[in-house]
């Protein structure tokens, strides 16, 4: 029987690796209840069993050897290569040198103050030979590449440490190793990340992953070294979430391929289409490794010849084999404006489509850049196969503003989200009862983040919901746009105004579902971690304070020292054990 101590002690493998040599795999593996991640690692061939090497995340290989980060420094199987006095957040290893991305040793100061408490972390180099440790960019960097000879590298960085305003203006540098000399390629679209390296007949390039605009899909930028030149090389049509370099030749794009995902080279088409959802890609330019979820397989790490079939070789949650599953199925349907549609439904184990009507529960993802993959729905958080097991047939939509179907169709939500985000949530419910699948009398929503706004924001439009939850959801965005992360120039994209604009009436009230409060009659459970930092706790609280004004049957549940995302095995588990509870009295 699948339980909630199964779901979140479960391990999720990420971050894989591929030896220099094209014969071994490391990857992280992470697990909830040890709290440490794990270093792992298989044979590309599946000649031997995959075996725990050390603790720690983020593998990495050299020519000779396999590096990773514990306690926030730089680790061999040995034990660890030096001390600095902050924490590593990233590195590569280098013939002759490891290069890092670190803060400065120097303590932060007791009192804050704007003005003089930004702390970069710039990019540092040790010294192999020496154990001399030096700054190479003083700027703050958030990411970096070595070219393939290992003589020059591209850096990512920020004018200072913070999103708001020093990630909305990246920029991209080389740095020659040999002589010291920097060049500057300009500013790089919002959310620039992955640099890679590669070369043709023109020279070297330098390719990155970034967001042409505020809202919408990411695209794949190139740059020639020789001309500096910025190209968009993505087509409106494609949604790219991965960018791998490898030894020889153009770099390998992950591309999100409606409920799929598929693999091209760049500038030169698909080469690999899987079934499901990968989310992390490794290669050498002959094979490929990626972790891979499929419809009723949890993420494992596989690989093969790239254009060929891949093969697990993990298996990193044997405990849920043989477990029954809720029967899950591709959905295909026309918005009320015509534009085409996809999701998932998953019903109860056993049950079929001529069982229902069902109790339905739809749960939006998060975002709005997201999307569901046709993979394994399970989960801490309000997941379809923990829902389906209590008897709820689970609808899992993708909307207008997420991923898999192109540029336009992600951006089309800029300062109206929630609006034909909306319609299209309606319309795929609409469409399930009218096919004797979901009871209009026991329908629910959930969501959280971007899904939690949804959920808010539907039960502020219609009173059909019988249930909800709201899981770290916005309510009001000109608070948002005061506390949260991202900044005002995000959320104002999203919503069109953030409150500085004059009196008003402002579009981002007109948007959010506090507006709306009053209109309320849905229960609703209201879930957020008390140190959330994206969406603050205050909008949980906001909301909380107004179902409170007006009478709303609804609960207030905060948890302590959670962030955006609960990681807490105990606020896990009654999370898990609290929705199940909230469904089945409701619904």
């Amino acid at each position: 029987m699948l339980t909630a101590e199964l779901i979140v002690d479960s391990r999720v493998p990420s971050n894989p690796a591929l030896s220099a040599d094209g014969r071994w795999i490391a990857y992280q593996v992470d697990t909830i209840a040890k709290g440490v991640p794990e270093i792992w690692l298989a044979a590309v061939d599946g000649s031997e069993k995959p075996r725990k090497l050390a603790e720690g995340s983020a593998p990495r290989w050299s020519a000779d050897s396999l590096y990773f980060l514990r306690d926030g420094r730089i680790h061999t199987v040995d034990g660890p290569l030096f001390t600095w006095g902050s924490e590593i957040t990233a590195f590569l290893p280098m013939r002759d040198r490891i290069v890092f991305v670190a803060e400065d040793a120097t303590p932060a100061a007791d009192i804050w103050v704007w003005s003089e408490s930004f702390r970069p972390a710039r990019l540092r180099s040790f010294d192999r030979r020496t154990g001399e440790i030096t700054t190479l960019v003083e700027d703050h960097v958030v990411d970096v590449a070595r070219r393939q000879d290992d003589k020059v590298l591209a850096v990512v960085t920020w004018p200072n440490p913070e999103l708001d305003s020093g990630g909305l203006e990246p920029r991209l540098t080389l740095l020659d190793l040999e002589t010291g000399d920097r060049r500057e390629l300009g500013t790089t679209a919002v959310e620039t990340a992955s640099p890679v390296w590669w070369r043709d007949g023109d020279g070297w390039h330098v390719a990155y992953l970034a967001t042409p605009e505020i809202v919408g899909g990411l695209a794949v930028f190139d740059v020639p070294v020789e001309t500096g030149e910025h190209r968009n090389l993505t087509p409106e049509s494609a949604c790219p979430i991965g960018l791998a370099q490898v030894d020889s030749g153009a770099p390998l794009v992950l591309v999100a391929d409606g409920l799929d995902t598929a693999l091209h080279r760049l500038g030169s088409g698909e080469v690999a289409f899987w079934r499901g959802q990968a989310d992390a890609l490794a290669s050498n330019g002959e094979i490929v490794v990626t972790v891979l979820s499929t419809t009723y397989r949890p993420k494992d790490v596989h690989c093969g010849s790239i254009g060929e079939a891949l093969t697990r070789v993990s298996d990193t949650a044997p405990e849920f084999a043989g477990l029954p599953w809720g029967s899950q199925e591709r959905l295909s349907y026309k918005a009320s404006d015509g534009l085409a549609l996809d999701g998932m439904l998953v019903l109860p184990p056993g049950k079929t489509r001529a069982d229902g009507p069902f109790s339905l529960v739809t749960v939006v993802h998060s975002g709005p850049y997201d999307r569901y993959a046709d993979r394994f729905m399970l989960g801490w958080y309000p997941s379809a196969q923990w829902l389906a097991l209590a008897g709820h047939a689970v609808f899992l939509p993708n909307p207008r503003g997420g991923q898999g179907h192109g540029h336009e169709f992600a951006a089309s939500v800029a300062e109206r989200v929630g609006l034909e985000e909306w319609s299209d949530l309606e319309t795929g419910i609409d469409l399930l009862i009218a096919e004797g699948v979901a009871d209009p009398e026991r329908l629910g929503i959930a969501g959280g983040s971007h899904g939690g706004y949804m959920t808010a924001w539907a039960v502020g439009q219609t009173s059909r919901f019988k249930a909800a939850l709201m899981v770290a959801g916005i309510c009001d965005w000109g608070m948002l746009a005061a506390t949260g992360e991202l900044g005002p120039l995000v959320e104002a994209a999203h919503v069109g105004s953030i409150g500085w604009e004059g009196t008003g009436p402002h579009r981002h009230d007109q948007l959010s579902p506090i507006s709306f409060a009053s209109e309320i009659e849905t229960p609703v459970l209201i879930v957020h971690g008390a140190d959330d930092t994206n969406v603050p706790l205050s909008q949980a609280e906001f909301f909380h304070r107004a179902l409170r004004h007006f009478g709303v049957e609804h609960d207030f549940v905060v948890y302590p020292g959670e962030g955006h995302s609960i990681r807490g095995r105990a606020h896990q588990l009654d999370l898990l054990r609290r929705t199940r509870e909230w469904f089945a009295r409701l619904l």
